[in-house]
């Protein structure tokens, strides 16, 4: 039995399984072709913070490979009233054959994990987000391949912390631009891993070359105190379209939604050619059937 918390819990040779399962599962889709591999299973899906993409590409692929998928408002249930996430875990593995927790804290992740005899599924936590960058594998690997040149713009938040991991599996540069104090926790552990991250505090400079510009939103949930500061530190971080004339011509843009138009990204470069966040999000939907095919079948 398996558990997705991070994205360090997968080697390259299972990364790449994963990607060419998500690029055939794609084709098949477009095809109108299911297979209903996970018949009569169901996924739990325990939600602490609200999601768009993550509550519905996990709830449409459990529907198209036949199963069934369970929303679990954190505070419907008796967690929200004090129940122990051990008591829960134990619970949810007598009912379901799997857990997709979005968490505020990671350890909850790891506890859920921990006391769970079914496989559990990160699905967002505080210091990663691995489903998100196993789908932005893809999307990057369908416009440029993989040796592409990876330039993080912003706040180094969860997302970051499993692109730069995911970057030193597979042995791909990145280059993470960010104002001094901003780092990516997991910076460290990505260099450990053999990770090929330079940190560039010229946005200028650091997309020199680029071919995949990436941000997210400079303010994150939970951290609505500290917007005044936030949006004055990642002042000269937007990802505009004078910036983008610094990377290469058919660079691509990123970003994993939603989107803070006028903050992190100007509106005319999200609507530009450059632009693929909408390729970006819906193979969330493809990834996520490669993620539970892998782990539920």
């Amino acid at each position: 039995m398996r558990h997705l918390i991070s994205i360090a819990d997968l080697s390259r040779e299972e990364i790449l399984e994963l990607l060419r399962t998500a690029e055939k599962l794609k084709e098949n889709r477009k095809r109108g072709i299911f297979d209903e591999k996970l018949k009569n299973k169901t996924l739990a899906m325990l939600f602490e913070l609200p999601s768009t993409r993550t509550r519905i590409s996990f709830e449409v692929a459990m529907l198209e490979l036949g199963g069934n998928a369970l929303y679990l408002n954190w505070y419907d249930l008796q967690l929200g009233r004090g129940e122990p996430i051990k008591d829960t875990a134990r619970v949810l593995s007598r009912y379901v054959h799997g857990i997709m927790i979005r968490a505020k804290k990671h350890e909850t992740v790891e506890e859920l994990a921990k006391f769970a005899s079914i496989p559990v599924i990160n699905g967002l936590s505080n210091i990663e987000h691995p489903c998100q960058v196993l789908a932005d594998l893809l999307t990057i690997y369908e416009y440029k391949g993989l040796n592409a040149r990876i330039v993080w713009l912003g706040d180094g938040n969860n997302v970051c912390n499993s692109l730069i991991l995911l970057s030193a599996i597979l042995g791909f540069e990145m280059v993470v631009s960010c104002p001094k104090g901003y780092e990516p926790s997991l910076l460290s552990r990505a260099l450990q891993l053999g990770g090929k991250i330079v940190l560039e505090r010229d946005p200028k400079k650091a997309v020199e070359n680029a071919d995949v510009l990436y941000t997210d939103v400079w303010v994150s949930m939970g951290q609505e105190a500290e917007k005044e500061s936030r949006l004055k530190a990642f002042r000269g971080y937007e990802i505009s379209r004078e910036l983008l004339d610094h990377a290469k011509k058919d660079a691509i843009v990123m970003h994993c939604m939603p989107v803070h138009r006028g903050e992190e990204i100007t509106d005319d470069v999200i609507e530009s050619d450059n632009s693929v966040i909408y390729d970006q999000a819906e193979n969330r939907l493809h990834m996520q059937k490669a993620v539970l095919l892998k782990l539920l079948s």
